[in-house]
């Protein structure tokens, strides 16, 4: 008989180093609880139900997945049904915001933590299969004593993550039971279920979104490919991964050698760079060929056969027109649809007091669109934007909080309200967050969490109601992993996140070039087709600002009303070397960028395939190699 002592004492063996009868993912959740999250084997910890009011705010942030995830859920408790097993579905955060069990058993599952609204983080309730399962990424089995915490010890629980189409882990699906057989082994049949209706709910929440995309499904056995695919991913227009499963990534990864967990390394890439696939090629992968013989092959050389889904409409709809967006947002980008559908949300999410994380690489305009969110929020308060990477780390905790008169060394003797607190009533903008010091993360979360400001050298703090907006071209859940950025503070400021896309992905790139062009000529230039071309092959790493210093060079350099190639800023046009003509340099640089994809070029270009043909025929390009 394993004793509560003998556990104490195993789990200290692995904090030593010492071998232990335990699997790789067991050991290391112990290791993180010792060591990270500090926890005591000895100190025994009862199951934590949040209180009512956060259970609602968790369970209206992952309304859309348990829609989504519901009838998933219900199938698999009736494959199980008469075997006292229990389903939680919980979010990111641990929490569980949908449960299926025998309410026979309620008031033992909730004592247990087996109930609706437990938290399962794993700093809180050690190693456990939710908590385990978010920080490992991958399906396991935590069977009695594999848990941390001695109360938890009757327990068998068997979880898999749950990935949006974007790759993040954004839930953990998990079948319990309040005491099961000795061997842990006779957890391996749940491990089945519960993966596969992980991926099945992955794969619903990817069709529901991905409508108006391209959707490729795969399978190794053609007889399931078109009823149960193990795998899929979303293609635009262009021919880019814009969405995925967490069997479509780890397959895009293991195609191109890279790591599933980086999903930035595989969104926005063309999917020819994974598979022996162009957009051009998705029509013959439909269910009008034989199962058979649809199939293609990975750049790694694995085979599988493919499902293409063709989208709903060529054109995305946005839900509401244009015209219906407050014009501050309205001004931050033109009529493509992904754009209106950004600024929609945008409006809605200005109207509530939620906190907004905005992502996206520098020079997309994020403190634009803080600034947008706040005029049309209609709060009376300043918006008052702190750029967390400019202030020196010496000096940005009297700017954040203020300080009373004589609190150090040369302080004013009048003292000084911080910004935190000169946006009160407002909206404190945070301007690249995952720059903050992780001690000055502590503080700021006091602030969030309490709604009130100690300056420095004060003892009584101060009341501020503030809108938070944050804003970072860092991946903050990286971070977080990373141990880089405070994972309370994390969910304290993304409650909502906007993400805006990079210059070179925009569909309204024209729209964003005359605006800018407007506003530094007056409307007195036009553009030469040769300098849109080079303007439009360019990958822009630095976006719109980059944008706006090449058209405000050219703007100085142009004569004649018209701006030509050379009035560019050299990094645009020295590629095309002695390329010929202009419009054949400009042509080349555009094949260029688009590493010779030519369907990705003409859509560039707004031309058909065959005119890029003829015009790579007349001007004799060949790709470089």
């Amino acid at each position: 008989m394993f004793s509560y002592s003998d556990h104490v004492r195993e789990i200290e063996r692995a904090g030593r180093g010492l071998p232990v009868s335990r699997d790789d993912m067991v050991v290391k959740s112990w290791l993180r609880c010792l060591e990270h999250h500090r926890l005591d084997p000895a100190q025994t910890c009862e199951a934590y139900i949040v209180p009512e009011p956060r259970l609602k705010e968790h369970r209206q942030q992952s309304e859309d997945l348990i829609n989504i995830a519901r009838s998933g859920l219900e199938h698999l408790f009736r494959q199980v049904a008469g075997q006292n097993y229990v389903l939680l579905l919980s979010d990111r955060q641990g929490v569980t915001v949908e449960f299926l069990g025998d309410p026979l058993f309620n008031n033992n599952l909730r004592k247990a933590g087996l109930y609706l609204g437990a938290e399962w983080s794993e700093w809180r309730a050690g190693t456990c299969a939710v908590g385990a399962c978010i920080e490992a990424g991958e399906a396991l089995t935590i069977h009695q004593t594999d848990h941390f915490d001695n109360t938890h010890t009757p327990l068998s629980c068997t979880a898999a993550p749950i990935y949006d189409m974007h790759g993040e882990l954004s839930a953990v699906l998990d079948i319990s039971l309040l005491s099961s057989p000795i061997a842990k082994a006779s957890q391996n049949l749940a491990l089945h279920l519960v993966n596969a209706t992980a991926r099945r709910i992955e794969l619903a929440n990817l069709m529901a979104q991905a409508r108006h995309e391209w959707v490729l499904r795969f399978s190794r056995s053609p007889e399931f490919l078109d009823v149960d695919p193990e795998a899929a991913i979303s293609i635009d227009g262009r021919g880019r991964i814009v969405g995925m499963t967490h069997g479509g990534a780890k397959i895009l990864a293991r195609a191109a050698g890279l790591d599933w967990r980086d999903p930035r390394q595989l969104l926005g890439e063309p999917v020819s760079r994974f598979l022996d696939v162009e957009i051009d090629d998705l029509p013959d992968l439909t269910r009008q060929r034989p199962t058979q013989d649809r199939l293609v092959f990975a750049r790694d050389g694995d085979a599988l056969f493919a499902h293409a889904i063709e989208p709903h409409s060529r054109i995305r709809a946005p839900a509401v027109s244009r015209e219906q967006i407050p014009p501050p947002l309205r001004r931050l980008g033109g009529d493509a649809p992904e754009i209106v559908a950004l600024q929609a949300r945008a409006a809605k999410l200005a109207r509530t007091s939620l906190p907004i994380l905005i992502q996206g690489e520098t020079g997309t305009g994020k403190e634009h669109l803080a600034r947008a969110i706040h005029e049309g929020s209609g709060l009376n308060g300043q918006f008052v934007a702190i750029n967390c990477a400019a202030i020196p780390e010496q000096l940005i905790e009297s700017e954040l909080f203020g300080y009373l008169p004589g609190a150090f060394t040369g302080a004013s003797a009048k003292g000084r309200k911080g910004l935190i607190e000169q946006a009160d009533g407002g909206t404190l903008f945070l301007d690249e967050i995952g720059d903050m010091p992780l001690v000055l993360q502590s503080r700021l979360l006091r602030v969030l969490a309490e709604g009130e400001v100690l300056p420095v050298g004060a003892s009584v703090p101060r009341p501020v109601q503030i809108r938070v907006v944050s804003a970072s071209h860092r991946p903050l859940q990286a971070l977080v992993s990373q141990g880089a950025f405070r994972e309370d503070l994390y969910y304290r400021l993304n409650a909502a996140t906007l993400s805006l896309p990079a210059l070179r992905d925009r569909s309204d790139f024209d729209w964003v070039l005359e605006e800018i062009l407007k506003r530094h000529s007056g409307g007195r230039l036009t553009l030469s087709a040769a300098a849109v071309m080079a303007l439009k092959a360019h990958d822009w790493p630095g976006n719109i600002r980059e944008l706006d210093n090449a058209v405000a060079v050219a703007s100085a350099l142009a004569e004649n009303g018209v701006v030509e190639i050379g009035d560019l800023p050299e990094v645009l046009v020295g590629k095309a070397g002695a390329g010929g003509c202009e419009a054949g340099a400009a042509l080349d640089l555009m094949l260029v960028a688009c590493d010779w994809n030519i369907s990705e070029a003409a859509r560039r270009l707004g031309l058909d395939r065959s005119t890029v043909h003829r015009q790579i025929k007349r001007y004799r390009l060949k790709p470089k190699h």
